[in-house]
């Protein structure tokens, strides 16, 4: 029996892209939409760039315009004094008192803030977590000036009593001494910030806990752990990076709140070594109170603090992009 061979064709192998066409197809630049979305995100990249360096090449020339007049040391000097003639201005009270309040406010509201979030996610039911989230929300949108006033007519008058009972129980230590005036102090101002600041570290804390893969969770439940002990071991490691994030947005606007702190400290150019003695400032609240009345030299000088502060909020987030980057294995991101 005769058998037919038929010679089949193969086909030669396709191409292979080289390097730069990989790189290009990767970047999603092959289509004209993509290469149009790409341009608009790289120049949205380059335009915040350029914004955030034009604000700090004025801020520099203003502040030396500013700085090269000072008789005193910009750096360690307790006073604020623009019209003298020669000038003489410092940023030490404002630097500590910028410093102090939001201290006082992160280890305020930080730890209450993730326990909220933990609560909402893995201890309240549903019926109940809604609710709360959507108050924890409503506080994120009130106005800073409200948060001022509720502060200055109902939280400074009822802060005597503590103010009394720390001076009784810690007066001891010089830093909760009280001598018995208004309680217009940085104690007081640190407790209005961490109020302000608790609905930003709650939210975003919230949404990072609910990001924890369920793999994890009934990985923990499955070997006997309780529940705390399923937060502690998953969750917390999962959102330590998020958690940070979040603190340090609340820090920044701790930072650089100006109308409720205006509103309720009573400034003066003294460092106080106790929390509950009116005394010191910020920045922004020196800026707010004065800008209307200064000179154009005094403009300067303010200006030059607000380069302070400036330099200050970029260092935190520096500070808090290395830490992140440091803990990416507690992440989870790698699971």
């Amino acid at each position: 029996m005769d058998t037919k061979t038929q010679n089949t064709h193969v086909p030669p192998p396709a191409p292979q892209p080289t390097v730069t066409e990989q790189k290009r197809n990767a970047r999603g630049a092959t289509r004209p939409g993509d290469r149009i979305f790409l341009g608009l995100s790289r120049g949205s990249g380059i335009l915040l760039l350029a914004v955030m360096a034009a604000i700090a090449i004025f801020l520099t020339y203003r502040a030396f315009l500013a700085i090269g007049e000072d008789e005193g040391n910009f750096l360690t000097t307790f006073e604020w004094n623009t019209n003298l003639q020669p000038p003489v201005f410092g940023i030490a009270v404002l630097a500590f008192g910028t410093i102090v309040s939001s201290v006082i406010a992160m280890v305020i509201a930080v730890p209450v803030a993730v326990a909220i979030a933990l609560f909402l996610t893995h201890y309240a039911p549903r019926r109940l977590s809604s609710p709360i989230a959507y108050v924890v929300d409503l506080l994120a949108a009130v106005p800073s000036i409200v948060y001022g006033l509720w502060g200055a007519l109902v939280l400074v008058p009822h802060m005597n009593g503590l103010y009394g009972w720390l001076d009784d129980y810690l007066g001891w230590t010089g830093i909760f001494e009280w001598q018995g005036g208004a309680p217009r102090s940085m104690l007081t101002v640190g407790i209005l910030l961490a109020i302000m600041i608790l609905p930003i570290i709650t939210n975003v804390s919230r949404e990072v806990f609910r990001q924890v893969p369920q793999m994890h969770e009934e990985a923990a439940l499955a070997l006997g752990a309780t529940r705390w002990e399923v937060v502690r071991m998953a969750v917390l490691p999962f959102g330590r990076s998020g958690v940070i994030s979040a603190s340090m947005l609340g820090l920044g606007r701790a930072l650089g709140e100006t109308m409720a702190v205006a509103t309720v400290l009573s400034p003066s150019f003294t460092i106080e070594a106790s929390l509950l003695n009116p005394g010191g400032g910020t920045f922004a609240q020196n800026i707010a109170g004065k800008f209307n009345e200064a000179t154009p030299f005094g403009r300067d000088a303010l200006i030059a603090s607000g380069l302070v502060l400036f330099v200050i909020t970029l260092l935190v987030n520096g500070a808090a992009r290395a830490i992140i980057a440091r803990r990416k294995e507690y992440s989870g991101a790698n699971a």
